[in-house]
C-alpha cells in the first residue's frame, strides 16, 4: 500500500515570522540601540511583503522595543540606566521574596538548577552570550517558579525579553561578569541545597545588586 503524501510543513503568518525575526535580533543585540530599521530592508530578509512588516514592527513598538517614525522606519530603543535600575528593583523585590519560599527546596528543583548551571557553563566557554543569558534567567525563574505564587510568576516573566536584552548588552560591557555570574550562582543553589533561606536570600541580595553599581560606573 503507497504511503499518504508528507503534509507540507506549515509557516507561521508572514508577520509572525517579521516579529520573531527582528525581536530575536534586538534581544541578541544583532540589532543595537540607536539602529534604524526600515520596512524595505526588513522585508527582503524575511521574504515577506511590507503590510506584515507594519504589523510586526507596530507590535514591538507596543512592547517598548522600538520607536516608530512614519515615513523613515523603526528605531530599536537603547536599554537605559533608568530601566536597567527599576528591573533591578522589581528583581529583588520577587527573588528574594520566591528563594525564602523554595527553601526547604524539593529535589526535582535541586536537580534543575544544577543542570542549568552545567548548561550555563558551557555556554559561557562556547562564548554563545545569547544562550548564557538565556540559561541564566531560565536559573532564576526556576526558583520563582517554585515559590508557589502564580501571580508573582507570571510579574517575573513579564520581565523576560529585559532581563535577555540586558544580559546580553552587561556581558558584552563586561565579560569578566560571565565567571562571577557562574560563581555566584553555585554560591546561591549552595544555600539553597543547605536549607538557609536567609543565607540564599543574602546571595541573592548581592548577585543582583552589582548591576546597580555598573550602571553609576563602578564595579565589584
Amino acid at each position: 500500500m503507497p504511503s499518504a503524501p508528507l503534509s507540507p510543513v506549515r509557516q507561521p503568518p508572514a508577520a509572525d515570522r517579521v516579529y520573531m525575526h527582528v525581536k530575536q535580533a534586538v534581544l541578541e543585540r544583532r540589532y543595537e540601540g540607536g539602529t534604524l530599521l526600515t520596512e524595505g530592508e526588513l522585508a527582503q530578509a524575511v521574504g515577506v511583503s511590507r503590510t506584515p512588516v507594519r504589523e510586526a514592527l507596530l507590535k514591538l513598538e507596543m512592547e517598548g522595543l522600538l520607536k516608530l517614525y512614519p515615513k523613515k522606519g523603526a528605531l530599536v530603543l537603547a536599554v537605559s540606566a533608568q530601566e536597567i535600575a527599576d528591573v533591578v528593583e522589581t528583581r529583588l523585590l520577587v527573588e528574594e521574596f520566591a528563594v525564602r519560599r523554595a527553601v526547604p527546596a524539593p529535589p526535582a528543583l535541586i536537580a534543575r538548577l544544577r543542570e542549568l548551571l552545567a548548561e550555563q557553563t558551557q555556554r559561557a566557554e562556547a562564548g554563545d552570550l545569547a544562550e548564557v543569558a538565556a540559561t541564566d534567567r531560565c536559573f532564576h525563574a526556576e526558583i520563582v517558579k517554585h515559590a508557589g505564587n502564580q501571580i508573582l510568576a507570571r510579574l517575573y516573566d513579564q520581565l523576560r525579553d529585559r532581563q535577555l536584552r540586558m544580559g546580553v548588552a552587561v556581558m558584552q560591557s563586561h565579560p569578566d561578569r560571565i565567571a562571577k555570574n557562574i560563581t555566584e550562582h553555585a554560591e546561591i543553589l549552595e544555600r539553597i541545597e543547605a536549607g538557609d533561606a536567609e543565607g540564599a536570600a543574602h546571595c541573592v541580595r548581592q548577585h543582583l545588586s552589582w548591576v546597580k553599581l555598573l550602571v553609576r560606573g563602578e564595579d565589584r
